[in-house]
């Protein structure tokens, strides 16, 4: 894969990424050798930007990931983690499971912290759990209900951690597309992540958060394409889920409909996913998960692969399945 730079920093990401929540036992406990061979299946298929999170797995996707990219030469990657949760050791709860859906011991709890404080002590953990002297990229990881303290403590902290070179790029997560617009017009970012609020399923950032990001020369780290596993499977069926919930029926009705589409231009919903979630101009990066090499490789070679023809993306739009406004993948292929 080629690389991208993030906005106006030197920062560099390659145009498909691994999202590390799984490496946390996000549903699903792995074992750590499974975890190490999912990290070495993407560096296998020419990943080179890997997304993790305190939140994930308590701290375990950081360990994992840090453990997995140790033999790796340090310039050739580039790692983002997020900061806005410390974790606090809480022994009484070793006995139960993390409640937020990570398969680990609720050994720790998270406190939301958007302090300066709170960031220099988030990236000094993450830096010992990663094993790294630095971190490319940090985001300040679902503010919404912290708009403030984000926007006047945390945000200052990492702009200043910036100008001294410690970190290379940052940027803002969010599933709340109107939460990245109010950061993306009142501070200076490299990059927003958005987390499934542009996908082939639905595209409400397309109206205001992209332009603006357009505008202003912000990247766009475009991640949760699968809108949390709706779009991930050829024959999408009652059960899958849609933002981390049950799916409703009229969104799987909906994506039902794409994927009857898909098969009569001879390819897949998870295909045209992740041709579709690349096509923006402003996305530098398509993030996804994955919980084992197999999901990544096949991941890694439909992105790689030519998207569906025009006629695909007409028919979408003529039968109201997709925003005719919506920028389309050219139909090339693309140099691995």
């Amino acid at each position: 894969m080629t690389v991208v730079r993030l906005g106006r920093s030197e920062v560099t990401v390659s145009p498909q990424g691994l999202g590390c929540a799984q490496l946390g036992n996000l549903y699903t406990a792995l074992k750590d050798a499974e975890a190490a061979d999912t990290v070495a299946a993407a560096w296998e298929s020419g990943i080179r930007y890997f997304d993790t999170a305190p939140h994930y797995g308590l701290g375990l996707s950081e360990r994992r990931l840090g453990n997995a990219l140790r033999s790796l030469p340090r310039p050739s990657y580039t790692v983002s983690t997020k900061v806005g949760r410390l974790l606090v050791p809480d022994p009484a709860g070793a006995a139960r499971r993390d409640p937020a859906g990570f398969h680990v011991p609720a050994d720790h709890r998270r406190a939301w912290d958007f302090s300066a404080d709170g960031v220099h002590r988030s990236l000094e953990a993450s830096l010992v759990r990663l094993g790294l002297d630095r971190i490319d990229v940090v985001l300040i990881h679902d503010p919404e209900d912290h708009q403030v303290q984000a926007l006047e403590q945390a945000y200052p902290a990492l702009h200043d951690l910036r100008a001294q070179g410690v970190v290379g790029a940052i940027g803002v997560g969010s599933m709340q597309w109107q939460v990245l617009h109010r950061f993306v017009t009142e501070t200076e970012l490299d990059a927003v992540m958005v987390a499934g609020r542009y996908t082939l399923l639905e595209q409400p950032a397309l109206d205001t958060l992209l332009p603006e990001c357009a505008q202003r020369g912000v990247s766009v780290l475009n991640a949760g394409v699968f809108n949390s596993g709706l779009l991930a499977v050829d024959r999408p069926h009652t059960g899958l889920p849609y933002d981390y919930h049950a799916a409703p029926a009229p969104m799987v009705d909906r994506v039902r409909a794409i994927a009857a589409v898909c098969a009569r231009h001879g390819t897949s919903l998870p295909a045209a996913a992740l041709a579709f979630a690349g096509a923006h101009p402003t996305v530098a990066s398509v993030v996804v998960g994955a919980h084992d090499p197999g999901q990544v490789r096949r991941n890694a070679a439909l992105q790689a692969a030519a998207p569906p023809p025009a006629d695909f993306w007409s028919e979408l739009v003529a039968e109201g399945l997709l925003r005719p406004d919506a920028p389309v993948p050219t139909h090339r292929v693309r140099t691995p």
